[in-house]
């Protein structure tokens, strides 16, 4: 058992003083120090510093770590244009980049405070860093492909994959699926592993509505994508279409990363099966897409959450400086609500849109938290500050165990 008494601590709608946490892998009791040393005797004390803050481990639910070589490789701007930067680059940038080269990645999020990520994974090369990894770990299998006679051979990929990944054995490692996109999975495929999931109960994520190619593509097989799919894959029309795509995961709770270019019958939708969303800034900005209306998902109760995607479409793998620019991209609302509702987005809200036990300081929660090191005593407009500011992270816990800072 460990007491730890911050200056602060940021509990789910305050802050508050005065008051210690016992833990183990989870928060025991969050009271008075007093109270917790006659309750806890032979607990371990950490006494941190003036103006220290005790706040929730942050999430990243969508990132892709095969891609972390990539700094100039890619071209930005236009999402057809990133899409052929990948293609023509995919197998440098998964190939030079190992186990040691993942792990740093990994590594830095930590760094930046994340204790859990969602790990988009196409080819399980990442398997092995995410397995070593100090964080919780949701790891997407991702399943892609749109021609009906290679079905057979890519889901066999996927389920030999899945499977590796289910023989995973340690704490805070999920096996979970993901299902690339409504342009890019044939029907028959989406369908069966959206059943594997629903039987297996796995998580399950998906892209979806990323790029006005994807938009026209699927209404109208025309548009961007049109040469795209004749060149590549002899695909003159689109093997679905989104409403039959979004069909499919009716009476499940799913991810979808991106919804710029979503129409209102596909919001209703998302909003009748209470999907989640998950918005990626500086990824959409970065590809030419539009920005995420969220005041259209807040006016229909659609949960949102905040994520970095990979570094194929990002400079980093930072949730602060993610909210920092979701935080000025988003100009039009209201500035502390809005703060607060970014914190809500890489904390609560995505730990329970992974179904996670954690995201937030709170009793019989998970004990993934960071020490954030203010410099002053906190005012209401915390959010904003700790948003803007990038305060030093000096401790960082996993289910308990210090995995960043002294002892």
């Amino acid at each position: 058992m460990q007491i730890i008494v911050p200056h602060y601590i940021m509990l789910r709608n305050k802050v508050v003083t005065n008051l210690a946490v016992a833990f183990d892998k989870e928060i025991k009791k969050i009271a008075p120090f007093d109270e917790l040393i006659d309750t806890f005797p032979k607990a371990k004390v950490t006494t941190l510093r003036e103006h220290s803050l005790l706040m929730p481990g942050l999430i990243n639910a969508h990132v892709h770590i095969e891609f972390s070589k990539n700094k100039t490789e890619l071209s930005y701007g236009d999402f057809l244009n990133w899409l052929y930067s990948v293609i023509e680059n995919r197998a440098d940038l998964i190939n030079d980049c190992g186990v040691a080269c993942m792990a740093k990645s990994i590594d830095k999020m930590l760094k930046n405070g994340i204790t859990t990520f969602g790990a988009i994974s196409s080819q399980a090369m990442d398997l092995e860093a995410c397995a070593n990894a100090k964080q919780n770990v949701v790891f997407f299998n991702e399943l892609i492909g749109s021609q009906a006679t290679m079905a057979d051979a890519l889901y066999g990929d996927f389920i030999a994959r899945l499977d590796a990944s289910k023989s995973i054995e340690r704490e805070g490692f999920y096996p979970a699926v993901a299902i690339h996109s409504p342009y890019s999975v044939h029907p028959i495929l989406v369908k069966k592993a959206v059943e594997l999931a629903k039987n297996e109960n796995l998580r399950l994520t998906a892209h979806f509505m990323e790029s006005i190619a994807e938009r026209e593509w699927l209404d109208e097989s025309k548009g961007d994508f049109k040469k795209f799919f004749e060149d590549l894959l002899s695909q003159s029309h689109s093997v679905g279409s989104a409403k039959e795509f979004l069909d499919y995961f009716n009476g499940s709770d799913v991810l979808l990363t991106h919804v710029t270019n979503a129409n209102q019958k596909e919001i209703e939708n998302i909003a009748k099966n209470g999907h989640t969303i998950i918005h990626c800034p500086i990824s959409n900005r970065l590809l030419g897409n539009p920005t995420l209306n969220i005041k259209q998902l807040n006016k229909n109760n659609i949960r949102w959450i905040v994520a970095t995607d990979g570094l194929s479409s990002n400079y980093d793998l930072d949730l602060f400086e993610e909210m920092k620019i979701s935080l000025f991209m988003h100009s039009d609302a209201p500035l502390l609500e809005f703060a607060k509702a970014l914190l809500d987005g890489v904390t609560i809200h995505a730990a329970e849109a992974l179904g996670l036990n954690t995201g937030e300081i709170a009793e019989g929660k998970n004990a993934d938290m960071l020490v954030v090191d203010l410099e002053n005593e906190p005012t209401k407009e915390l959010p904003i500050h700790l948003i803007l500011h990038r305060y030093n992270i000096s401790k960082v816990y996993v289910n308990g165990k210090l995995e960043i800072g002294e002892a």
